[in-house]
């Protein structure tokens, strides 16, 4: 397992390990002491399973660097540490598995990897998709959204590939669970990546940009505002951090 720990001071940086340490006496971890340093070292294979990142760092706070790792690798599990709770829901709108307030105690480090299993099963959830008479083994988390038209559905990527399927829309939504969200006639995306919600359209990572049902807006932002509201309820703080 490849652990990161990204803090700035020195003292900081062993309290962590000291909890690391009590979770697995014999983990091995990198320490960084910049953003620029851990950006470099996720570079190379393979990738963090998990990053402790310091929030308040000079040359880019955690939560910046934190968007820069999970464009490098998306699969790596992100735990912000801070003494303050100013970004927390920053923090989780990024994802992130946990949010440890200073001292970092091994109870916390436990907790953070309890939710790593969980996000790798999540991570392991898959749809089979018959495209051109071939079938498709396609993980959920890589799917970014549907765009339907002429009775066929195109399954967009987060590596730019389309994958055409002729299964009806509201069949594959279906199977496909609570985080795939309708936003106009022939539009579903995953609300996992979107980056901006507007009050007209909404925007993905991958760059691509969806107008919104005019008559539906107000139930489609509410959908996706109570989408997010659970994730962090499902996220909630162990050490009760205040969103």
């Amino acid at each position: 397992m490849r652990i990161a720990v990204c803090d700035d001071e020195p003292k900081e940086q062993a309290q962590i390990e000291k909890a690391l340490r009590g979770w697995n006496p014999t983990c091995s971890m990198e320490k960084f002491c910049n953003g620029a340093s851990l950006l470099e070292a996720a570079r190379k294979t393979p990738p963090f399973d998990i990053a402790f990142l310091d929030i308040y760092m000079p040359y880019g706070n955690g939560v910046e660097i934190a968007g820069a790792l999970r464009e490098l690798s998306p699969e790596t599990g992100i735990v912000f540490v801070t003494t303050s709770r100013e970004h927390a829901i920053d923090a989780f709108a990024l994802d992130a598995l946990h949010y440890l307030i200073k001292p970092v105690t091994t109870e916390g480090v436990i907790e953070s990897f309890r939710r790593l299993t969980e996000l790798r099963m999540r991570q392991q959830k898959t749809i089979s998709l018959s495209v051109g008479g071939d079938i498709y083994t396609v993980p959920l988390n890589r799917i970014c959204a549907l765009e339907s038209s002429n009775h066929a559905v195109e399954v967009v990527l987060i590596d730019g590939r389309r994958l055409k399927t002729w299964m009806p829309l509201s069949e594959l939504k279906q199977k496909l669970g609570e985080r795939f969200l309708k936003i106009n006639r022939g539009i579903v995306v995953n609300m996992d990546h979107i980056e901006r919600m507007g009050t007209a359209d909404c925007s993905l990572r991958n760059g691509s940009r969806y107008f919104l049902s005019t008559r539906e807006r107000n139930a489609i932002r509410a959908s996706y505002n109570e989408y997010l509201l659970s994730r962090l309820s499902r996220r909630g703080d162990s050490e009760g951090v205040e969103l």
